[in-house]
């Protein structure tokens, strides 16, 4: 589940996405790997970098989002084992039309889901295309960690900038928590140069209603829909789930 919203944002061009899925492939190898099936299903897809990526390892990807800035994107950079579709993740039962060997939702999207019958609906259509003991991966913010420690913004991160070799493009999130696990997120791009005044320059700022769902929530809800499993992590490279110091959360349901 995508938002046009986020259309101004070229998070494409705002990752360090070699050195993500390097990261990243382990867990998926080992999780996917052993799927009851290749085909996998990626939940709010966005520019697609996760579902190319999977598809030049071997796997049938479908992405699903619902922003059209999102999929065009994504469209524009198509290949061999990858389709992108248009739809709501929390009807994606009707949208995917198929069963799956796997599903996954990673990054930003998760908390786009602000109501808990948003996320019944997801967890019981999930239910429904996953093959037995296919996995769902999900990974987000661990707002566990961000209410304990009342964090206002997340880490820094630098990049290179494409369009000029002198200057860098930071990436700010900050975030104000509301009641009921309500966030106002508002992240914000600026080009840094430190041979001109003023060095930054804002580039683009938005403010997103979102929620912070914590583990305990989405353990039960899952559990409610039919899965008979939902393990945390709290990191790809498998460390244990901390509620209060993992920066991650990762659950595999099944």
């Amino acid at each position: 589940m995508s938002d046009d919203r986020y259309a101004n944002f070229d998070y494409s061009r705002l990752i360090a996405w070699d050195d993500r899925l390097k990261r990243e492939w382990p867990l998926f190898e080992e999780l996917f790997g052993s799927a009851p099936s290749k085909r996998i299903l990626d939940l709010g897809s966005g520019t697609g970098e996760h579902a190319r990526f999977l598809a030049s390892k071997g796997f049938d990807v479908t992405g699903v989002d619902s922003s059209q800035a999102m999929l065009e994107k994504s469209r524009a950079g198509d290949e061999a084992g990858v389709r992108f579709l248009e739809g709501d993740i929390r009807d994606i039962a009707s949208v995917a039309g198929t069963q799956f060997g796997a599903a996954y939702c990673i990054g930003n999207v998760f908390p786009h889901l602000r109501e808990e019958d948003d996320l019944a609906r997801l967890a019981a259509g999930l239910r429904r295309v996953l093959l037995p003991g296919a996995p769902f991966l999900l990974q987000m913010i661990n707002y566990d960690r961000i209410e304990a420690k009342k964090e206002r913004a997340l880490p820094l991160t630098f990049l290179p900038d494409p369009d000029d070799k002198e200057a860098t493009i930071i990436l700010l999130r900050t975030m104000d928590l509301q009641p009921d696990c309500r966030v106002i997120f508002m992240p914000a791009t600026f080009r840094q140069r430190s041979d001109r005044d003023p060095p930054i320059e804002l580039l683009s700022t938005r403010r997103v209603e979102i929620r912070g769902w914590r583990r305990s929530q989405i353990d039960s809800i899952f559990r409610a829909a039919g899965f008979a499993s939902v393990e945390a992590l709290g990191s790809y490279l498998k460390a244990p789930f901390d509620p209060v110091e993992s920066r991650d959360l990762i659950l595999i349901a099944r």
